[in-house]
């Protein structure tokens, strides 16, 4: 099968992503091509994904005008952006595929793709009512979104989402370090995220913190005195991080339409402390992989990371592998290009 995988022109992609998104799109084209189709991934200029052919357009001089700001403003059209969306869609029809696979939360990219075989996958939920209006054009059939949560979201905005297909992380042997006292807030530094929580929560529990991710949000101030940085790093160093770390905390202040560092904790061996809000339900086996705490309350996710530490790392592994291997995801996705590719 020829399969166009079309990604957002904001953000390159890379080894050290800036959100679960991305990191989604790597894995799905890389699987991909693995099981044999013909994959081209349109992205950003200065995108790295090994193994995957790139056709890439030059990242827009107003990008960071367009980046999403859960909570925030809606969205403004942004010329260059769509100017940049239209140069990958002339890429994307002159390669004939077979199905586009587009994850682009952008209007235009709804927009330009309606004459084309396409499944949109929706990483978010209707938060930006240009795309809402952009997607009352588009058959449920040929939209997917990520968690029964955020598919909830949808319809509650009057849209029906014909799909869901969980996201999957790839099972990766787990390191034999010894495990250490230390709480792990990954993901990017913005006010969604809740990283002021979960580091009131981690030191209520006795517990220190450290912190791998990038600021997404400039206006986002969050004292981080006391924990260790560790900045942006690849996904397979992260990986390492959470198989070392005593208890991964998502502090989470949204629906949260899946949570990508949740799962891949798990995957470590590294159970998950998280309010239970969004999809985090869905993606945290309570009190088998993790705990879940009431939304908000700083003191309920400081007890949910302690009762963390007691759990038995070869048990979340296992749960993590029953669950949210890549593959599922993999097999959902080449079920539904096939279907709407006819």
């Amino acid at each position: 099968m020829r399969i166009a995988v079309v990604a957002s022109p904001v953000t390159p992609l890379r080894p050290a992503q800036t959100g679960g998104a991305q990191s989604v799109i790597c894995d799905l084209a890389v699987g991909m091509v693995r099981r044999g189709h013909n994959v081209l991934l349109h992205c950003a200029e200065g995108s790295e994904v090994a193994g995957v052919e790139l056709v890439m357009v030059p990242i827009p001089t107003d990008a960071n005008k367009a980046l999403v700001m859960p909570g925030g403003a809606p969205a403004i059209p942004i010329p260059g952006v769509t100017e940049a969306i239209r140069a990958m869609f002339r890429g994307v029809e002159t390669s004939r595929p077979d199905i586009v696979s587009q994850h682009a939360f952008d209007a235009p990219a709804f927009e330009m793709a309606e004459m084309l075989p396409s499944l949109h996958t929706l990483h978010l939920p209707p938060i930006e009512p240009a795309v809402v209006a952009a997607l009352r054009l588009i058959p449920a059939a040929r939209l997917a979104t990520v968690s029964q949560s955020c598919r909830r979201d949808w319809e509650a905005a009057g849209m029906q989402i014909g799909l869901v297909i969980p996201n999957g992380v790839s099972d990766s042997p787990v390191n034999g370090d010894q495990v250490e006292d230390v709480a792990l807030i990954a993901g990017r530094i913005s006010p969604e995220k809740g990283v002021d929580h979960a580091l009131r929560a981690a030191r209520l529990a006795g517990v220190r913190c450290r912190i791998a991710g990038s600021l997404y949000d400039p206006d986002y101030v969050v004292d981080l005195v006391g924990a260790e940085v560790l900045g942006s790093i690849p996904r397979d160093d992260l990986r390492r991080v959470m198989g070392r770390s005593v208890v991964t905390v998502c502090a989470i202040r949204w629906e949260e339409p899946f949570g990508l560092v949740a799962a891949e904790a798990q995957m470590a061996g590294c159970p998950v402390a998280a309010y239970r809000r969004g999809a985090m339900p869905e993606v945290v086996e309570e009190g088998v992989s993790g705990f879940l705490a009431t939304p908000d309350d700083v003191h309920d996710l400081a007890r949910a990371i302690a009762r963390c530490r007691m759990l038995d790392r070869r048990t979340v592994r296992a749960s993590a592998q029953r669950r949210l291997g890549l593959e599922g995801m993999l097999n959902a996705y080449e079920a539904a290009f096939s279907e709407v590719a006819r």
